[in-house]
């Protein structure tokens, strides 16, 4: 299923740029950024509640948020993109 994730961290301080690190360091092992805090992630379930707990074990909820959309398996109709950055396929070999 294809997930994307987005995240708003607070950065005032050093232990926040600290969270915002660590925080897309995590959603890189899982998949490909395509804007600066958006992350789109093709996982499957228990993928998923892995990464979600581990992302808000990292997140202050007083001061950051996370969001995740489930775009399910049938995903590939509901992106449309535009502008400089180019496509890719989500299931196609992801280099790292």
């Amino acid at each position: 299923m294809l997930v994307l994730i987005t995240y708003d961290v607070n950065t005032e301080d050093a232990a926040g740029r600290k969270r915002l690190r660590q925080i897309a360091k995590q959603c890189v092992n899982y998949g490909q950024r395509v804007q600066n805090s958006v992350f789109e992630c093709n996982i499957d379930a228990a993928q998923y509640r892995m990464l979600q707990a581990r992302l808000c074990a990292i997140m202050d909820p007083e001061r950051d948020s996370l969001r995740f959309y489930n775009l399910g398996n049938k995903y590939q109709s509901r992106i449309e993109h535009f502008g400089v950055k180019p496509g890719y396929d989500s299931e196609g070999l992801l280099m790292i």
